[in-house]
């Protein structure tokens, strides 16, 4: 199956390309180490201000605004700021609008964008339009459509687009990344990812009342995968896509919907109001992605069944295996017994990456939220490129959409290229390392 162009999704003119080059640590250190960088946030419930405190650590950023619909939501993130010895930022609270004025008004080097999933995409599009830097929570867009315009805006702008997804700056998976362009893995011919984590009980609903919570929304009308961003985000490196290799296809397909109904009546009885609601969102997606250089990615959907946490990554090449959930590792060679598992964390300590050289684990998500706004504030900071491009949020971001398309028909969906072919010569960028 084919690539498919922009425009078998979206019919416009002629758009324009650009470069932009990767961030030098001797950029930072040629006079930027004095450069403050001014920050809104937009979005301050659970996650926005999670940002707010991880933003407060790092040295040279200044919170000047943030924006909410909720007042006392807003004025909290302004307290914090204050109790921390900050300058209180400025507060913006009107209507779902009101992130424009902020932007306007505001002279933002970037933006931390941690509101409802329907609003990402069009406050990152007035963002770069703006010349402000659009750091967007997971996913960047719900749909394709909204996803190219994320690409021509930024390549229109030039101003670089990071979705944040922290995963992929996990000190386990940054070191897979390192032992991978070493070469220790072999030439890389499949991976498995998973978003594994029961989220019924305290992000879809209350799990005191069982009154839906606004994701609740999606569960009842769309069949897809809903979040698989915290998943495939390490491995789009691994497979280099983007860079020398990319998705051709995907196919997708779901389970029945058990677990919520289950769970509702297990929990509040029979006769609540959420226990017989036909949900439309399956249990279990399961997608596999094709590559154009003969790769292979298979990945689960599980957030509705009780279970543990595990996103199961896998990494396998001609040389050996990594398998997360196992916390092993078997290199052909190198192992000292055949066949037989090793355990992990020798192999993390020996290939840490240069970003992990310190103990970030007070931070928020043990130390992995500090260190991916860490490297986008410098980036900020040095009008570089953001460590994860528009490009590749919008590979992770697409796979919302086109999983729920490829269920709906039953067969195999084209993926889009959304670099426009400059896959064939791009580099990899993201953490380039030596450990």
């Amino acid at each position: 199956m084919k690539n498919v162009s922009r425009r078998d999704f979206v019919k416009t003119g002629t758009m324009a390309t650009f470069g932009l080059g990767a961030l030098s640590e001797s950029a930072l250190a040629n006079g930027l180490a004095d450069k403050i960088v001014k920050i809104g946030v937009i979005g301050t419930g659970n996650r926005g201000t999670s940002h707010v405190n991880t933003l407060l650590t790092i040295e040279g950023v200044e919170i000047v605004a943030v924006c909410d619909l909720e007042k006392g939501k807003a004025e909290n993130a302004a307290a914090i700021c204050e109790k921390k010895g900050k300058k209180r930022p400025k507060i913006y609270c009107n209507d779902e609008h009101t992130y424009k004025e902020m932007l306007d008004k505001e002279k933002l080097d970037a933006v931390i964008i941690a509101t409802y999933w329907d609003s990402h995409s069009a406050i990152a599009l007035y963002a770069m339009n703006n010349g402000t830097y659009p750091g967007i929570e997971v996913p960047a867009a719900l749909t394709v459509e909204d996803t190219w315009r994320l690409v021509d805006t930024s390549e229109k702008t030039g101003i670089p687009c990071m979705m944040l997804e922290n995963w992929s700056f996990r000190q386990d998976n940054l070191a897979v990344l390192n032992m991978k362009r070493l070469g220790m893995f072999g030439e890389i011919v499949h991976c498995h990812c998973a978003h594994s984590h029961d989220c019924i009980d305290h992000w879809f609903f209350d799990n005191k009342t069982g009154e839906q919570k606004w994701p609740a929304k999606y569960l009842l009308n769309y069949n897809r995968d809903q979040y698989p961003t915290h998943s495939v985000g390490p491995v789009i490196s691994w497979m280099d896509i983007n860079r020398g290799d990319i998705f051709t296809e995907i196919y997708s397909t779901a389970s029945a919907s058990k677990g919520i109904n289950a769970y509702m009546k297990r929990k509040f009885g029979n006769d609540h109001p959420n226990a017989n609601l036909k949900y439309k969102q399956g249990d279990i997606v399961t997608s596999v992605l094709k590559t154009k250089m003969g790769k292979t990615l298979v990945i689960n959907y599980d957030m509705q069944l009780p279970r543990p946490y595990s996103n199961r990554w896998l990494l396998e090449g001609t040389m050996g295996v990594y398998d997360e959930e196992k916390s092993s590792i078997y290199l052909e060679g190198t192992s000292p017994e055949y066949h037989i598992w090793e355990p992990w964390k020798p192999y993390e300590q020996k290939n840490n990456h240069k970003w992990w050289q310190a103990d970030y684990s007070a931070q928020s998500h043990g130390g992995t939220d500090y260190v991916m706004l860490r490297q986008f504030t410098d980036a900020v900071k040095a009008k570089g490129s953001t460590p994860i491009d528009v490009y590749d949020s919008a590979v992770m971001t697409a796979i919302v959409e086109l999983s729920g398309i490829s269920i709906e028909k039953n067969a195999p969906v084209a993926f889009p290229d959304f670099t426009k072919g400059k896959w064939k010569t791009n580099l990899p960028y993201f953490a380039m390392d030596k450990p």
